[in-house]
Order: structure tokens, then C-alpha cells, then sequence
């Protein structure tokens, strides 16, 4: 049996983002920031002229999701223990006694419960599939998303994908 992959880390797929993670009883880290990296490995049969998925196209891809992220405050909106009010032009964030508020353009809303590296890359993730599906690549059979916070401290994601 054979298997397949292309695997993309580039020095453009590094944003750099603020954030801060909940842990409960009362534990949430200080605002702070990363230079993120990504990593995206596909798997899969070849598909035409055989290739797995065009290595231009991909990049493009993977460049936009970044781009989403790149300079901005990274907020997660289905986190229990965090209130998110858009308030005219700003987006305030309460926690117990804290009380952040950021310019909306700053700020990217994420659908996840934290902001953690597993959950930054379960958001690539999404955002890959995505594309692959607009573009019919059914051939494709698992994505793997990596996001490095720093040298050394990365999360990884291996998702199969069922297509149906």
C-alpha cells in the first residue's frame, strides 16, 4: 500500500498574534503575544498530472488563513468563562474583574472555546477543509495542521476527512 503527502512550512506562514488562555478556578494567563507558525501536511491519493494537491495553490491558500490572523487579538467566542460584547467601534472582553477592550479591526473573533495552539489549529483545519471542498479535492484524505507558539512548542491536529 502506498500513502501519499505534501507538507508546507514556510517563513511567510508565520503571523503574529495576542491572546490569552482560561484555565478556570480563576487561572487566566496576562494578555501576551506569539509569532505563530504554521505547518499543513495533506494525505492523500495523487490526483491529476500526479500530484497530491499543487504546492502554488496550497501556499495561496494557506497564506489567506494566516493573513486572517496576522496583527490581531485573538478572541475566542464559545469560551463560557469570558463575556464578548461588541460595543460601537470597540469589542470589550470581561473576565471576573478584568476588562479588555480593543478597536474592533483588532480584533478576530474565533469560533472556539480557547485560544490555545490545539484550537488554533483545529480553526486551520476548518479553514483547509473548506477549500477543499470548494475545489472538489475528494481525494484528499486526512489534513494535518501544526501551530508552533514558539521554537519547540508546537500543536498538532491530524484529521481525517470523510466525504460525502
Amino acid at each position: 500500500m502506498k500513502s501519499y503527502s505534501v507538507q508546507v512550512t514556510k517563513d511567510y506562514l508565520v503571523f503574529c498574534a495576542a491572546h490569552f488562555v482560561t484555565y478556570g478556578e480563576g487561572r487566566c494567563e496576562h494578555l501576551h503575544g506569539h509569532n505563530y507558525r504554521l505547518t499543513t501536511t495533506l494525505h492523500g491519493n495523487l490526483a491529476e498530472h500526479a500530484i497530491v494537491y499543487d504546492f502554488v495553490i496550497l501556499k495561496e491558500r494557506l497564506r489567506d488563513l494566516v493573513n486572517e490572523l496576522d496583527h490581531r487579538t485573538l478572541l475566542p467566542t464559545q469560551n463560557p468563562l469570558l463575556e464578548i460584547k461588541n460595543e460601537g467601534q470597540n469589542v470589550t472582553v470581561h473576565y471576573q474583574s478584568r476588562k479588555y477592550s480593543f478597536p474592533k479591526q483588532d480584533v478576530v473573533l474565533l469560533e472556539i472555546p480557547n485560544t490555545t495552539a490545539e484550537m488554533l489549529a483545529k480553526w486551520f483545519a476548518q479553514g483547509i477543509r473548506e477549500f477543499l471542498s470548494s475545489e472538489q479535492a475528494t481525494h484528499i484524505a486526512a489534513v494535518e495542521v501544526g501551530v508552533e507558539e514558539s521554537f519547540g512548542q508546537r500543536a498538532t491536529l491530524r484529521e481525517e476527512i470523510t466525504w460525502t
